[in-house]
C-alpha cells in the first residue's frame, strides 16, 4: 500500500481517536474504533477487553514473530487545556488533542506500517499488531493480560514474539534501554503525645532521617544507558488534623527508577538494611529492559541514522518478557500537557522509518 495513502488513513483514524475519551480502563470506544478501521481494511482482528490485535495474513506458526504494540488510552486532560482535548484541530501542520502525541501518532504509524506488510508473503517474520488498553495506570488489563491470553498464545502455538516495537513518542531515536519502576509505601512509627509537654516520640522526626538516606544514597553500579538509580520521596503525610499532637506515625512514598543493573528485589533489600520505617513495595512488575543494540532492529535504525539511547521512563516494554525496542513519532516532552499535539510530519515520517526498519529485518 502507498505510504501517502498510509499516512492520509493514520491521520484520519487518530483525528476519529481524539474524538472519543479512552480514559485508562474506559477505552471501549477507541477498541471499537480500531476494530472497525481494520476490518474495512480487510484484517481479521480479534478484542480482549479493551485490547485488540492481530496477525499478518499470511502468518506461519514456523515463523519468529515481532510484536507491534502502542497504546490507546489516555490520561485525564490538564485544566490548562485552551482548546477541546477531544476536538481534533489540524493548525501550523500540527494536529491538536488529547492523546495525539502520547501515543495516538506511534498507535496509528504502527498500525499503518502493519498494514503495508499485512498482504505480503515470504517475510521472514510474522507481524503481531496489538492496541493495547490500561497502559497510562500499568494495569493488569493491557499487555500484560493480552500476552497471557490462551488464544493470544494458541495462535503463537505457545511461542512468544521474538521481539517488539513498542511505540512511544522518542522522536524517532532508539529507546534501547528503559528504567524500571518500583514505588515503596513508608510508615516511620512513634509514640503519640501533646507537642507543649515533653510527650511522646515524634514519628516526622523518623521519617526526615529516613528521608535523609533516600535523598543522598547513591548505589555503586551506573548503567552506561541509564545512569544512576534514582529515589525520589513523592508523598508525605501524618494522621494528625490536631497542631498541638506529636503524631505517632508518619508515612511517606518513594518512587524509585530502576536500572537493568539492578533487580527489585536487591534495590529493596539495600533500602530495608538501611532505614527504620516499615517499607512496602505497591509492585515489583514494572522491571527495567534492554535490548542488545546488536539487535537487527536497533542495527536496522542506526544504519538509518538513528541514534540509541537511555530512557527514564516506563512503559508497556517492562511488561515484555522479550526484548523490545521503544521507538516511535513525537515528543515524549509533549506528553500529559496542555494543548497536547503532534507535527503531521512526525507521523509521516514514523510510518516511513518504521516500514524502512522491518525492510530490513523482515524481507
Amino acid at each position: 500500500m502507498a505510504t501517502d495513502l498510509l499516512y492520509k488513513q493514520a491521520v484520519h483514524l487518530l483525528q476519529q481517536l481524539i474524538s472519543t475519551a479512552s480514559y485508562s480502563k474506559y477505552e471501549d470506544g477507541t477498541a471499537t474504533i480500531i476494530e472497525d478501521f481494520l476490518a474495512e481494511n480487510g484484517v481479521c482482528n480479534h478484542r480482549l477487553l479493551n485490547n485488540v490485535w492481530a496477525v499478518n495474513k499470511h502468518f506461519d506458526t514456523a515463523k519468529p514473530s515481532i510484536l507491534l504494540n502502542s497504546h490507546h488510552d489516555t490520561v485525564k486532560p490538564s485544566p490548562h487545556y485552551t482548546n477541546d482535548p477531544f476536538t481534533p484541530i489540524i493548525k501550523d501542520g500540527k494536529l491538536f488533542g488529547l492523546g495525539s502525541n502520547d501515543a495516538g501518532g506511534c498507535l496509528v504509524s504502527l498500525i499503518a506500517t502493519f498494514l503495508h506488510f499485512y498482504n505480503k508473503e515470504d517475510l521472514k517474520y510474522n507481524l503481531i499488531l496489538a492496541a493495547t488498553a490500561e497502559e497510562e495506570i500499568s494495569g493488569y488489563g493491557g499487555i500484560e493480560l493480552l500476552l497471557g491470553n490462551d488464544k493470544f498464545e494458541e495462535t503463537l502455538q505457545g511461542k512468544e514474539p521474538a521481539c517488539a516495537i513498542v511505540g512511544e513518542p522518542t522522536k524517532m531515536e532508539l529507546a534501547i534501554a528503559e528504567k524500571g519502576l518500583m514505588v515503596l509505601d513508608c510508615v516511620a512509627q512513634g509514640k503519640a503525645g501533646h507537642a507543649a509537654r515533653e510527650e511522646g516520640d515524634n514519628a516526622i522526626y523518623k521519617a526526615v532521617k529516613d528521608i535523609e538516606w533516600f535523598s543522598t544514597y547513591q548505589y555503586p553500579k551506573v548503567s552506561e544507558w541509564l545512569g544512576p538509580v534514582k529515589m525520589s520521596v513523592t508523598v508525605i503525610n501524618t494522621e494528625n488534623k490536631a497542631h498541638n499532637m506529636v503524631p505517632s506515625t508518619c508515612n511517606f512514598v518513594v518512587d524509585i527508577r530502576i536500572t537493568e543493573l539492578y533487580t527489585h528485589e536487591e534495590v529493596f533489600e539495600v533500602v530495608r538494611q538501611h532505614v527504620l520505617s516499615q517499607v512496602m513495595p505497591r509492585s515489583m512488575r514494572l522491571r527495567s529492559t534492554g535490548i542488545n543494540v546488536e539487535h537487527p532492529l536497533v542495527q536496522a535504525g542506526i544504519s538509518l541514522g538513528k541514534t540509541c539511547y537511555g530512557s527514564p521512563t516506563s512503559s508497556d516494554k517492562s511488561l515484555m518478557p522479550f526484548p523490545a525496542l521503544k521507538c516511535g513519532p513525537g515528543d515524549s516532552a509533549r506528553s500529559h500537557t496542555s494543548d497536547e499535539f503532534i507535527f503531521l510530519n512526525e507521523i509521516k515520517e514514523g510510518i516511513e522509518t518504521y516500514i524502512s526498519v522491518l525492510n530490513k529485518v523482515i524481507l
